[in-house]
C-alpha cells in the first residue's frame, strides 16, 4: 500500500486525483488544503465507495512555510511515511496586462505555485526517505512551455515550476526519487473562476465551444504514470484538448 500525499486536494484536479487513486485499492491518501470541511466531505464521499482505502485529512495553506513545516513534523506516527507527493496547489489571478497587474495578485501566485510548492517539497522528502518507490509529481501547465498575452506572471511562475522540476531531479537522483511534470492545457476546473475572482460568466466563457480536459482526465494520466515500472520515469508530460493547438490558439465548435 502505497501513501499518496495530495496538496490542494479539496477541488479540481486534486479531488479528481484522489478519488481514481482510492479507487485502485493499492493507495493510502494523506490530503491536504485550506478547506479542512470540504476535505472531510470527500473523506466521506471516498470511504463510501472505497471502505478499505485509508484518508488522513489535514489544514495546509502552502504558503506558509511555518505551518508546512509544524505540520509535516506533527503527523500521526502512522502517516509520517509518503511514497508519492503531488504538488497540486496552485492558482492564476486576474489576465491583465503587467503594467496594469495587481501586486496583491502576483504575491498570491508567486507565493502558491512556486514558494509553496518549494516549501512542501522541502519538508515531506524527508516523510519519503523509507520509500522503496519513492515519486514527485508536479503538477504544471501549458504556461510553462509558452507565454500567451496577459498571462506574465502566472506564465512566470509555471516556468519556475519547469525549472525546478528539473532541478528536483537532478538533486534527488541519489535518493531515487521519481520526479515527473504534468503540464495540461485548458482544464475545466474552478480554475478560471478563480482567476476571474468569481465572476462565473467570464470563467464559463473560456470554455465556451470546446470540450475541455476534465480532473479526471489529469488524474487518470498522473495514474498511469505512477503505475510505471520502477526503471521507468515519464519526465515531462504535456497534455491539451483537442481543440487547443496553444496557450492561445483554440478552435470552437469543432464536430464531435
Amino acid at each position: 500500500m502505497r501513501t499518496v500525499l495530495i496538496t490542494g486536494a479539496s477541488s479540481g484536479i486534486g479531488e479528481a486525483c484522489a478519488k481514481v487513486l482510492a479507487s485502485e485499492s493499492r493507495y493510502r491518501l494523506l490530503l491536504c488544503a485550506r478547506r479542512l470541511q470540504r476535505l472531510h466531505e470527500m473523506q466521506s464521499e471516498i470511504q463510501e465507495l472505497f471502505p478499505s482505502c485509508d484518508v488522513f485529512c489535514f489544514e495546509l495553506d502552502v504558503r506558509d512555510r511555518e505551518q508546512v513545516e509544524n505540520t509535516f513534523a506533527n503527523l500521526p506516527v502512522e502517516w509520517r511515511d509518503v511514497d508519492i507527493l503531488i504538488n497540486n496547489a496552485g492558482l492564476s489571478q486576474g489576465l491583465d496586462p503587467i503594467h496594469e497587474g495587481s501586486t496583491g495578485d502576483w504575491d498570491r501566485m508567486i507565493d502558491t505555485n512556486v514558494k509553496g510548492l518549494l516549501y512542501v517539497t522541502k519538508y515531506a522528502v524527508p516523510l519519503m526517505e523509507n520509500s522503496p518507490a519513492p515519486h514527485i509529481v508536479n503538477l504544471g501547465s501549458i504556461a510553462g512551455k509558452e507565454v500567451y498575452p496577459n498571462g506574465n506572471v502566472y506564465c512566470a511562475t509555471k516556468h519556475a515550476v519547469d525549472a525546478l522540476t528539473q532541478a528536483m531531479r537532478i538533486d534527488l537522483l541519489t535518493k531515487g526519487i521519481k520526479v515527473t511534470s504534468v503540464d495540461p492545457g485548458m482544464v475545466e476546473t474552478e480554475f478560471s473562476e478563480v482567476r476571474f475572482k468569481g465572476d462565473k460568466e467570464r470563467a464559463k466563457a473560456v470554455y465556451k465551444g470546446i470540450t475541455p480536459l476534465s480532473g479526471q482526465d489529469i488524474a487518470e494520466i498522473i495514474s498511469f504514470v505512477l503505475s510505471r515500472p520502477a526503471h521507468v520515469n515519464i519526465n515531462d508530460l504535456l497534455v491539451m484538448p483537442t481543440a487547443q493547438a496553444t496557450g492561445t490558439i483554440i478552435k470552437r465548435d469543432l464536430p464531435d
